[in-house]
C-alpha cells in the first residue's frame, strides 16, 4: 500500500475550500483503516482486492467520505487492471485531476473528489480500450459506496 501526505483542506484548482470540509479525526474513527488510508493519504488498495471490482450492480458510485456522487455503473467496463475503471465520471466538476509525481519520473494523473478532496484513484489516457473517452478512471473500492438502482 502506498501511502502519501494528509490531504489539504483547499482545493488547489480554485485555491478556495473543499465544499465540504471533513475532520480527519473523526472520519479516522468512522471509516476502517485501509479506506481512511486511501481516502485521506492517498493510499492504494492491493489489486484485485476491491469489492466493487467486479460488480455487475447497477446504480451510482459516490464518495465514500462525503456522500458527492462520482460515477456510473452505465461507464463502468472491465479494463483487467485490478480495480473498478470507469470511462468517465458523472460530471467532468465531480472530480478533480492533479498531476501525481509519487512515482518519478513516470507522471500520473490523480483523482480527487471535488467536493471533500479525497482521493479516489488515477485516470489513464491513450490505452486503447474500446470507450468513448479513451479513458480509464482507475478508482479504489474502498473510496466508493455504491447505491444500487431501485427496480
Amino acid at each position: 500500500m502506498e501511502t502519501g501526505q494528509p490531504l489539504p483542506k483547499i482545493n488547489p484548482e480554485t485555491g478556495k475550500p473543499f465544499p465540504v470540509q471533513l475532520d480527519d479525526q473523526k472520519l479516522a474513527e468512522t471509516l476502517d483503516p485501509l479506506s481512511f488510508d486511501v481516502l485521506r493519504r492517498a493510499g492504494t488498495e492491493v489489486a484485485f482486492t476491491g469489492k466493487y471490482y467486479e460488480s455487475e450492480t447497477i446504480g451510482v458510485y459516490r464518495c465514500k467520505a462525503c456522500n458527492a456522487e462520482l460515477f456510473r455503473s452505465e461507464t463502468k467496463f472491465h479494463s483487467g487492471c485490478g480495480w473498478p475503471s470507469f470511462y468517465a465520471p458523472t460530471e467532468k466538476d465531480a472530480v478533480i485531476l492533479l498531476e501525481d509525481r509519487s512515482l518519478a519520473p513516470r507522471i500520473r494523473t490523480e483523482v480527487r473528489c471535488a467536493s471533500c478532496g479525497s482521493h479516489l484513484g488515477h485516470v489513464f489516457e491513450g490505452e486503447g480500450y474500446a470507450v468513448p473517452t479513451d479513458q480509464r478512471w482507475c478508482i479504489n473500492s474502498v473510496a466508493l459506496v455504491l447505491e444500487p438502482k431501485n427496480n
